[in-house]
């Protein structure tokens, strides 16, 4: 299923055994598999009891469509009146209501009880090895790893990284191989361990949709979700943002890389590390290098790579009273977002000393020409 910033999704609330099969679609695992007529087993153990739970269903229809349809196709030609055959003159009969009553509910059980046992285990998120934030912005996820033994937890964006020039109007690149499909830092999860995703929302509704995962939860702002995997096999999974959440709905992705217990650690470690704030200080040259990247991945987006923003809902940034005006307001703006606005909290996301530097880029790039250098101190001190 792929979808589009014009695709309009009605929710609906399908029975259990839709609800799972649903789940564990697997088209996004592998974009060659789009066209797929079946789901495909998942990378887990209840994923594969979707998919069985999924084909288990489809049996029991075709043996019920062949049953009623052979049934109807022998008296359309058997029972005719022009083969002299005369109409039965009964009006009740006691042993056909009680096998369309009881044949029916039989049947419904045998699906009922798999599926109970699937939807128990799905809903089942205790004893987890990894636990992981997962909060949806427009239009990008951010994961927080939350450590489990009192140590340091650590976080970071992952947002779509296909060049705009793959997916603009007019624009000349050629499609990738995951075109749309592919982000900057992948989410990374170790091999046959349980972890166990907390998903949220900062803003709208968004929906954290990982197929081969099993893993379909609802980003509800003030709510946290919980959902669960174990993935089995290496490799890397991918998903979608599953809930029409704005004009980028379409450019919201969700990779996960699935690693060895020995290279997650060494991830882990390694993220721990970079995690750490810069707070030296830095020239104007330093800082608007950095800022520049920092704000085509976090900004441009809205405010375009120009700084000329897509007026009346997001402003310009080039020659704006924000960029040229007073800084401690920029700062209040860029840390704290705008109530009533497009413009989110950008505190919450990212560091003091990347927040500096897309600060300092924005009052000097596009001609702005301030000469203002924000320190990651500066950021730091605001926030006291």
């Amino acid at each position: 299923m792929y979808l589009s910033t014009n695709q309009h999704k009605k929710r609906r609330f399908p029975p259990a055994a839709l609800a799972l099969s649903m789940l564990s679609t697997g088209a996004l695992a592998d974009p060659s598999s789009r066209w797929q007529t079946n789901l495909s087993p998942g990378v887990t153990e209840v994923g594969q009891e979707i998919f069985d739970l999924h084909m288990l269903v489809v049996w029991i229809c075709v043996a019920i469509s062949v049953a009623v349809f052979g049934v109807l196709l022998y008296v359309l030609v058997k029972h005719t009146k022009s083969s002299g055959r005369t109409p039965a003159t009964f009006h009740e009969s006691t042993v056909v209501e009680l096998l369309w009553t009881i044949v029916p509910a039989l049947i419904l059980i045998a699906i009922a009880i798999p599926a109970t046992n699937t939807l128990i285990k799905v809903y089942d998120s205790s004893d987890s090895d990894v636990d992981i934030l997962v909060t949806g912005y427009q239009w990008k996820w951010k994961y927080e790893y939350l450590s489990k033994d009192g140590g340091e937890n650590f976080s970071y964006m992952s947002i779509l990284s296909t060049p705009p020039e793959q997916f603009q109007i007019g624009g000349t690149e050629e499609k990738g191989v995951n075109y749309l499909l592919e982000v900057d830092e992948p989410m990374v999860i170790p091999v046959n361990k349980k972890i166990r995703f907390l998903v949220t929302s900062a803003d709208v509704l968004h929906a954290w949709w990982v197929p081969a995962l099993s893993v379909k939860r609802d980003a509800v702002p003030g709510y946290i979700n919980d959902a669960w995997t174990i993935p089995q096999k290496e490799g890397i999974y991918r998903g979608q943002c599953a809930e029409l959440c704005g004009k980028d709905h379409g450019f919201m992705p969700i990779v996960v890389k699935v690693v060895s217990e020995k290279e997650y650690e060494e991830w882990v470690a390694s993220k721990l590390s970079s995690s750490k704030v810069d707070l030296s200080e830095k020239s104007l040259e330093e800082l608007m290098a950095s800022g520049e990247a920092l704000y085509n991945k976090n900004c441009s987006g809205c405010h375009m790579v120009n700084g000329e923003g897509m007026n009346p809902i997001f402003p310009a940034l080039k020659g704006s009273s924000i960029a040229l005006g007073d800084i401690s307001a920029h700062i209040e703006v860029v840390v704290n977002g705008k109530p009533g606005t497009a413009m989110t909290a950008y505190g919450a996301q990212l560091k003091p000393d990347e927040l500096a530097a897309i600060i300092t880029y924005e009052r000097n790039a596009w001609g702005n020409n301030t000469g203002d250098a924000t320190q990651a101190s500066d950021i730091v001190n605001f926030n006291k």
